[in-house]
């Protein structure tokens, strides 16, 4: 994850607007939930139930009113110009919020609640929409990882802080005031340092809240490359809403804790999800890894049982020094982690697939798309709640055994509608667990659209590296006898492999899978192959057959260079004659692939060789010297 972003200006003054805002909200939510609680409800007579679920609705109905209209301003004006706006309506709330404290107007704090909502919910399609148009499609994962670290970690800094600006109860309210107002501040001057971002199409707003909410929807459901990402990000959403809803209860009844012992738990869901976003930007490398959804939610669902099957820490509530002295807390607090590392690793992804997929000029729609079914998706985790806990007087264990087999679902659909990107982010993993590896020049790997990529070939692990370490998913050509292994067939196909048998043994086998490439090219897709048509028994480049030039002829793109070093001599080798021979003698062996910059389509297959042949030779000088550097 390059932290190099947060020196740029088309980043950082963004980044800490973002999170000022997220500090203020909880700090704001919070303060006025214990007021609230603690001390309107026992002054006035309020009935608490009511009033905290008066409050929940205050906050999410704007999402349903407003999340429309503030895709459609974020497509129609200048990104910038609208967060600035914002920003002063956030100030103007804060100093409302700041004269209903210091008076104690609970009424009006309510109210501002609604207001509080309403720039959320306008904040929410811009906060996304902006990324794109400031940072490199390589950048993007890792400026999305970056938010989302800073979104859940200013929540739980605002949890915290909301509890010790009220501690004083004499001076707490003008605390909470002071800080309200200068964070506001301070997030208005960051905002004003943040580059434009002119509109992508201009058109009339108008606020027209079912029926803009309703078109906003529609399109949403015709982006069918989308819309699977919206309903899995509010899926998140409704798991850790029941999450944060339900953790204050299951304090009382199995940790035996107070309010000290709910903020240790809300941190460990928070960090990990910080945690997961670090994890899924260094694991992605500039690309977008759907792999790492269903893997994601595998870790929800796996953190979700450990936790669920926790027994009651004691028999009687204790002290925040006495829960801190058990074993069985620190397993919890790991488990939570996972769960909030599975969401780090879960989340990040589908946030950049919307922003790639989506078209440019109706990126926010689709963001305000996702805040629409988000609130939806979070109403129904508080009616779910209700049911298994009220209505058929099941146990928390129970709600969050059902949660975890949710996420367990989540993780097989996925992983069964989508197996080539989980197939290829788990090869890379296990790559990297058994080589040294370094890469060099992926971004030669066209983003978009049609290539070829020619290797040479060193070993049976040659394949496996380059589909783990490539920017995008590949097409490779293998003998048909390998292909049809009894044992291996089903791997082959889901990677889409296509077999190529010998002229000599099957005339029409060549002309089989030449159709089969240009069939893949002509969908847009990379194909890989290794032009020597078989494994070096010398370490060294052939002799590029003429297949390379049939398949150009045919299909005229652009041809990216690749070479591996490191593998000769390894176990799956030709070296010292079979491979797999014995024993593998190397673990953690350090290899190198190079990808060079593209060719045109009339290149000779003799100048294709030469450009293999010389990033070998950098390879190999790579792989024997140079020390190892993260993955580019």
């Amino acid at each position: 994850m390059s932290a190099e972003m947060m020196w740029h200006r088309r980043f950082a003054p963004f980044f800490w607007t973002q999170a000022l805002g997220a500090f203020n909200d909880n700090v704001f939510k919070n303060v006025l939930l214990l007021l609230v609680t603690f001390v309107a409800v026992p002054q006035r007579g309020w009935d608490a139930g009511l009033v905290n679920n008066l409050a929940a609705g205050l906050f999410i109905l704007p999402f349903l009113l407003f999340s429309a209209l503030g895709g459609a301003l974020a497509d129609a004006m200048d990104k910038r110009r609208l967060i600035t706006a914002l920003k002063w309506l956030e100030l103007l709330t804060m100093l409302g919020a700041a004269w209903a404290l210091i008076n104690g107007a609970f009424e009006v704090l309510l109210a501002l609640l609604f207001m509080m909502g309403t720039q959320s919910a306008l904040f929410g399609p811009v906060k996304y929409a902006i990324l794109p148009q400031h940072l490199g499609r390589h950048e993007l994962v890792s400026g999305n990882a970056w938010i989302e670290m800073g979104t859940f970690l200013a929540i739980l800094l605002g949890t915290l802080s909301s509890s010790f600006l009220l501690s004083e109860p004499s001076e707490g309210n003008w605390l909470a005031a002071i800080c309200l107002v200068v964070v506001a501040l301070i997030g208005l001057g960051t905002c004003w340092l943040i580059p434009s971002a002119p509109p992508v199409r201009s058109h009339k707003v108008r606020w027209q809240p079912i029926r803009e909410s309703t078109r906003v929807m529609k399109d949403a459901w015709r982006a069918k490359r989308v819309f699977p990402a919206l309903v899995a990000i509010s899926l998140f959403w409704f798991l850790g809403t029941c999450y944060l809803t339900q953790l204050p209860i299951w304090t009382r009844q199995i940790v035996m804790g107070g309010e000290t012992a709910v903020s240790l738990l809300l941190a460990a869901f928070a960090v990990g999800i910080g945690l997961g976003a670090l994890i899924c930007a260094r694991l992605s490398a500039g690309r977008l890894e759907v792999g790492l959804v269903p893997i994601g939610a595998l870790l929800i669902a796996l953190g979700g049982f450990g936790f669920a099957m926790t027994d009651p820490l004691a028999s009687a509530p204790q002290s925040m020094a006495s829960l801190l002295s058990m074993p069985a807390l620190w397993w919890m607090l790991l488990k939570l982690a996972t769960v909030g590392v599975g969401g780090g690793l879960y989340i990040v992804p589908l946030y950049t697939l919307i922003q790639l997929r989506s078209p440019e000029d109706q990126r926010a729609r689709m963001i305000a798309a996702n805040n629409l079914l988000n609130a939806v998706f979070m109403i129904a985790a508080a009616v779910f709640g209700v049911l298994v806990l009220s209505v058929f007087k099941a146990s928390l264990s129970t709600l969050f055994v059902l949660l975890a087999l949710l996420a367990l679902l989540i993780a097989v659909s996925v992983a069964s509608l989508h197996p080539r990107p989980t197939m290829r982010i788990v090869i890379f993993l296990l790559v990297h667990c058994w080589y040294r590896l370094r890469l060099s020049g992926r971004r030669h790997i066209p983003a978009e659209g049609a290539a070829l990529i020619v290797c040479n070939h060193v070993s049976f692990m040659d394949a496996l590296v380059m589909g783990g370490a490539s920017s995008r998913p590949l097409r490779f050509l293998m003998d048909k006898p390998i292909y049809q292994s009894p044992w291996m067939n089903w791997f082959f196909r889901i990677a889409g492999a296509i077999p190529v048998e010998s002229e000599r043994r099957d005339p029409k086998g060549m002309r089989r899978a030449l159709d089969q490439i240009s069939d893949a090219l002509r969908n847009g897709e990379v194909v890989m192959l290794f032009p020597e048509g078989r494994l070096t028994r010398d370490g060294q480049v052939h002799e590029f057959r003429r297949g390379i030039e049939l398949i150009l002829k045919r299909d005229p793109v652009p041809v990216v260079p690749a070479a591996l070093s490191g593998l000769w001599g390894s176990w799956t080798s030709r070296q010292g004659g079979r491979p797999f021979k014995g024993w593998p003698s190397r673990c953690r062996a350090r290899v190198c692939l190079r990808f060079g910059e593209p060719l045109p389509a009339d290149t000779s297959r003799l100048d294709l060789q030469h450009a293999v042949m010389a990033l070998k030779e950098e390879g190999d000088l790579t792989a024997s010297t140079a020390p190892l550097s993260p993955p580019h």
